[in-house]
């Protein structure tokens, strides 16, 4: 269990940085309330981005992207509009994003979907 803890969270930095490195600014991480976390929130210079983060050792029983159901969407815009109210940005434009990572070495492969839901 461990191991899976350490490859979310080495999976979310790297997202962190991925994120920084093409010029958004990271407003929150691992942000909580009762229906659930954020794994990051970002402004990529037009509005905050929820951005959830799935990270697999490898692609053999799935990529991380097919993680995402409808059921888990609708809880990631749940989220995303319990973000912007408590936030003082209701209202304000919010997407939601997925950042799929697969571990390459030391590294991490990233495939960045936009506008899920």
């Amino acid at each position: 269990m461990r191991k899976h803890i350490d490859l979310g969270r080495r999976g979310e930095d790297a997202a962190a940085r991925y994120l920084a490195g093409i010029g958004w600014k990271i407003l929150d991480r691992n942000w909580r309330c009762s229906e659930g976390e954020i794994d990051i929130v970002a402004h990529d210079g037009r509005g905050a981005v929820v951005c959830e983060v799935k990270t697999r050792k490898s692609a053999r029983y799935g990529g991380p992207l097919e993680a995402i159901t409808e059921e888990k969407a609708a809880r990631l815009r749940r989220l995303a509009w319990r973000w912007a109210a408590e936030n003082g940005a209701r209202g304000a434009p919010i997407r939601v994003d997925v950042l799929g990572l697969i571990a390459e070495g030391d590294g991490f492969s990233i495939d960045h979907l936009r506008e899920v839901c």
